[in-house]
């Protein structure tokens, strides 16, 4: 049993006993060793993630040949790449674990038989879903607002545990700096 995510569908939903250990036949357990892709570009993005325990992000490789974080999840929350799983195209990303990682995991067509026995986790997706994209709301208007400094720290004070967790070169490419520069920023805070 899933006492995280337990936790995680009872901030949404309601199930007894019997359903969740009924919906939880629906996924995978997945263990991922640091720095492993679950998925590369050109794959066909065929599952969701569930985060019981690490970190993942998802990046591209822009053509420079540096990597372009887009997305961190940790317990609790979801990754996948939606566009590429909703039309079953190639992805465009890579999501790689950023320390040891266990998810769990469903694909396309379990999810679909999942709803259709379970009308309510179809409720909790959806819920899921207007949370994460709320979020990349708020992320969007926070880049063009704030000055870079003031991303970092807001960033740093909605999120401490990522700050504490991800190394510093992938913090940076997510807030879109180079990693000297979050450095500086860093080392201005300190004085």
């Amino acid at each position: 049993m899933s006492v995280i995510f337990r936790k995680n569908l009872e901030k949404f939903i309601t199930l007894n006993d019997q359903n969740f250990d009924e919906v939880l036949q629906y996924f995978d357990h997945k263990t991922i060793k640091k720095k492993q892709n679950l998925m590369e570009e050109g794959d066909y993005c065929s599952e969701i993630y569930f985060v019981e325990q690490g970190c993942l992000r998802m990046f591209f490789i822009k053509e420079n040949g540096l990597e372009q974080t887009t997305e961190f999840a940790i317990e609790q929350w979801w990754m996948t790449d939606n566009f590429s799983f909703e039309r079953r195209l190639p992805t465009t990303f890579y999501i790689q674990a950023v320390e040891p990682t266990t998810v769990l995991s469903i694909n396309n067509d379990k999810r679909e038989a999942l709803f259709k026995i379970h009308p309510i986790m179809e409720q909790y997706f959806r819920m899921v879903y207007q949370r994460s994209y709320a979020a990349s709301q708020r992320r969007i208007r926070y880049l063009y607002e704030f000055t870079r400094e003031e991303l970092y720290f807001h960033f740093e004070g909605q999120y401490p545990e990522f700050v504490q967790r991800i190394p510093q070169y992938m913090l940076a490419s997510f807030l879109g700096f180079t990693p000297e520069y979050l450095s500086e920023i860093r080392s201005k805070r300190r004085s």
